[in-house]
């Protein structure tokens, strides 16, 4: 068991953990739906524990947003297992929201119980990621996404952004060999701040075999709202595949 005086203090959180008022159905979700698939620091980390069941592959979501491209996942490969990880309460209420399909305006039913939907090999810790991390056994995931993060553009707020030293250390640590680590982006500067930071990192191998692959949609790619959004307004979104050394 995790002893919490070990975790180092909480480290400091840059962005939005609330946006607009959640409404009658999502609270009802947050309230009686989430407790039940939530994961803390004090979690048993054995995937079987964990979800249930054996599973064939554990992946790992960091900052899901509303949680299209878990659910899809999830949804696709139910004998995988997913954990997603959000501080947005909006976004954390949007997956419950496609999980369980009560949307507002339903007739709320007195309880909820995951059990009962098509999709229960997902599991949420809807805070700071780097909370987490010590109570994750070394090599437990095949994979882990980092999709569209917070791009910090400017050159004073670059420590914000995720893709960096430390992180990338606890990246390593929890993929097993060969697993993968994705990240997706739209925005040219963190562009070029993964391509600078990955190249530097001798932990991990770039997949791409030719100048147009990380151009393309991975093959098991969901596409997310967000990403619809940016190619709208004519931003081109790249994959990024990292294979641990």
């Amino acid at each position: 068991m995790l002893n919490l005086n070990q975790i180092p203090s909480t480290p400091k959180f840059f962005g939005r953990r609330k946006g607009r008022v959640v409404r009658k159905a999502k609270q009802f979700l947050l309230e009686n739906m989430l407790p039940q698939i939530r994961v803390t620091p004090e979690t048993n980390f054995d995937a079987e524990s964990l979800f249930g069941s054996p599973k064939q592959e554990v992946c790992l979501e960091i900052g899901f947003g509303d949680g299209q491209h878990l659910f899809g996942q999830a949804l696709k490969n139910p004998k995988n297992g997913y954990l997603g990880v959000e501080v947005f309460q909006n976004g954390v209420a949007n997956l419950l929201t496609l999980i369980s399909g009560i949307k507002e305006g339903d007739n709320l039913p007195d309880k909820v119980d995951v059990c009962e939907y098509n999709v229960q090999n997902i599991r949420v810790f809807d805070d700071d990621v780097r909370l987490l991390f010590k109570a994750i056994p070394d090599a437990f995931f095949d994979k882990v996404y980092l999709l569209f993060p917070d791009p910090w553009p400017k050159n004073k707020h670059a420590s914000r952004r995720f893709v960096n030293s430390e992180n990338l250390k606890e990246i390593k640590r929890i993929l097993k060999s060969g697993g993968i680590f994705r990240i997706a982006t739209d925005h040219p500067v963190y562009k070029k701040h993964v391509l600078r930071t990955m190249h530097q990192n001798s932990d991990f191998l770039w997949t791409a075999k030719c100048g147009d692959d990380w151009r393309k949609e991975p093959s098991d790619w969901v596409k997310t709202k967000y990403q619809q959004k940016a190619i709208r307004e004519g931003r081109r979104p790249v994959f990024f595949d990292y294979r641990k050394v």
